[in-house]
């Protein structure tokens, strides 16, 4: 798996290359300062500002969800997905590089969706904060328009997404699976401030957040490390993982050091505690995981 992550160094020596595309999939998401306190705005106009030369914004929040979802960045329906991803160029792309100016949870995110399509792509380690921090520069404005691209055959494969419907399931025992809330220790424990309708998590749930696989400047650990923090429970188990946040986000990053490390059976909830904290009948509850 040595494929899934491209360090700034090798991103560099290839800006040049024809057919690389890289996409800038930054979300803006400030912290909630109340419960239920929900503020997402577009990372258009930080690009704008500065990103990676050559890099073209890849809207998360708009372009690349479904407008109809009761629940942010939902994934669109195929016919959306295809012409969107056809609108960046992904079909004519030899090479496709991920980035954001955050923590990674958004590269990771498009890399999921991406990777459930069955088009390769790389994230890089670090993203914008790690190309700045080596003094490499950053381009103001907008890019040259791309010439429009052909809508892609854009269909998920099985296994990469679960609706509220399937976890409820699992989290009843009715179907096979382990749940995994990627969110901190203290929204999972519910005595943080949260921007969903309800605090706590999914009854059953593993808590792996999702910061504690990144080192303080926003790259992967090491694999010996990742193994660690990730455990041999969820490494090593035969039943499959489903993976969600607040908004199907975070958990991709979770999702990425999971493939990294070759775990399989992997799945994102894409409404999260979005759809799920929303929905009164459905079962939460507070407090920390069982040791």
């Amino acid at each position: 798996m040595n494929d899934i992550l491209i360090s700034v160094e090798r991103l560099r020596q290839c800006l040049a290359e024809p057919g690389l595309l890289i996409l800038d999939a930054s979300v803006e998401l400030p912290a909630p300062a109340f419960d239920g306190d929900y503020r997402v705005a577009s990372g258009l106009p930080a690009w704008r500002q500065g990103h990676i030369p050559g890099a073209r914004h890849a809207d998360l929040l708009h372009e690349l969800a479904d407008p109809e979802a009761p629940f942010s960045f939902a994934l669109p329906g195929s016919e959306r997905l295809g012409a969107a991803l056809g609108r960046l160029g992904v079909g004519e792309a030899r090479r496709i590089v991920i980035y954001d100016r955050h923590d990674g949870f958004w590269a990771a995110r498009l890399w999921w969706t991406l990777r459930s399509l069955g088009i390769p792509a790389r994230v890089l380690d670090g993203g914008l904060k790690a190309w700045r921090g080596v003094g490499l520069a950053v381009h103001e404005g907008d890019e040259p328009a791309a010439s429009p691209g052909s809508p892609l055959q854009a269909s998920p494969r099985p296994g990469y997404w679960v609706d509220s419907g399937q976890v409820e399931a699992i989290a009843a025992g009715q179907a096979p699976g382990q749940l995994v809330c990627t969110l901190s220790a203290g929204l999972f424990e519910g005595s943080a401030v949260t921007r969903y309708a309800r605090r706590g998590h999914i009854p059953g749930s593993h808590n792996r957040p999702s910061r504690s696989l990144l080192d303080d400047q926003g790259r992967y650990l090491p694999r010996a490390v990742l193994g660690k923090r990730l455990g041999d429970e969820l490494l090593r188990g035969e039943e499959p993982l489903v993976l969600y946040c607040g908004g199907g986000i975070s958990a991709a990053a979770v999702a990425l050091g999971l493939t990294l490390l070759g775990r399989e059976k992997v799945s994102i909830y894409d409404g999260s505690l979005q759809e799920w904290a929303s929905i009164a009948e459905l079962p939460m509850t507070t407090g920390a995981a069982p040791a």
